[in-house]
């Protein structure tokens, strides 16, 4: 039995103007439907550059509710018009409250459900604990005609709890919009091949594909250094992109084939979960 799916990654560099951001990123949405992608992740927060590398209150009134934020209208709009799955990375906000947010777009062009980014960093470059509160939503994947998908955002991604409670909630495929590059603090520090590795560790560890979509480009003086990717369930590269290429990558995973290797190597079988209550502990 195979039940194969076509996802796509987007790497882009952004002007900082959200409309022109939002239409580009549109563009490559539809290049992606193009060559046959069913479920397409743009980068995180592509609807201009990455503001958290610095405290500017003036960027709050960028924040908008999930039905009523240019660019989930847009890709709403998009997915209906092209039958899509488009996990839609936005800055939330709910009353008082201001949230790193993914709104889970499916082909029906309705928003599915919204996930709020659980791990928010503080540090330069990064300064998003100014911006956001941390996400209140707990890990959920989505049931879709495609599979069961499941998201982090960014920071996220280095967390294996983050992975390992998606797929005990039914997932079967992981995706990771990101915004990541230098490190102001210490510019020695190349992140980029670690940043691989934790996701390709999170593939090989719950034998998941994983989907992982990150920005280029030098947004006032800090640099994003791509290196998107899809990888299969055993941690094997099938598509990806370099440090400053923008574009579209796009794959086919067999989530039949994955569960299969899931069964077999046992990880899941073999839990310990009565050694595990230290992790749970906030101390």
């Amino acid at each position: 039995m195979s039940r194969e799916i076509r996802v796509a990654a987007i790497q882009m560099a952004f002007t900082g103007d959200r409309v022109t951001d939002i239409g580009r990123t549109a563009e490559r949405v539809r290049e992606a439907a193009a060559m046959g992608a069913q479920l397409v992740l743009p980068s995180e927060l592509f609807e201009g550059h990455y503001f958290c590398v610095r405290q500017d209150e003036a960027r709050f009134a960028d924040a908008a509710p999930v039905d009523a934020h240019p660019a989930v209208r847009a890709m709403q709009a998009l997915a209906r018009e092209l039958g899509l799955h488009i996990p839609t990375s936005f800055f939330e906000r709910d009353g008082p409250h201001y949230y790193n947010s993914l709104a889970f777009i499916g082909p029906s062009g309705e928003v599915e459900g919204v996930y709020r980014k659980s791990h928010i960093p503080d540090g330069p470059g990064y300064m998003e604990k100014f911006y956001f509160r941390p996400g209140n939503t707990g890990f959920r994947p989505w049931k879709t005609a495609l599979g069961t998908i499941g998201v982090g955002i960014c920071w996220d991604q280095w967390y294996p709890e983050t992975a390992r409670a998606l797929m005990l909630e039914g997932a079967e495929i992981l995706l990771f919009p990101t915004a990541i590059g230098s490190e102001p603090h210490d510019p020695s520090l190349d992140t980029r091949r670690l940043w691989v590795r934790a996701m390709v560790g999170h593939a090989v560890s719950n034998v998941v594909p994983v989907v992982a979509a990150n920005r280029v480009g030098t947004e006032g003086g800090q640099s994003f250094y791509g290196n998107s990717f899809i990888t299969d369930e055993r941690g094997d590269m099938l598509a990806e992109m370099g440090t400053d290429e923008e574009g579209v990558i796009v794959a086919t995973v067999d989530l039949d084939r994955a569960a299969r290797h899931r069964a077999a190597f046992g990880f899941f079988r073999d839990r310990r979960p009565e050694l595990y209550r230290r992790l749970a502990e906030d101390r």
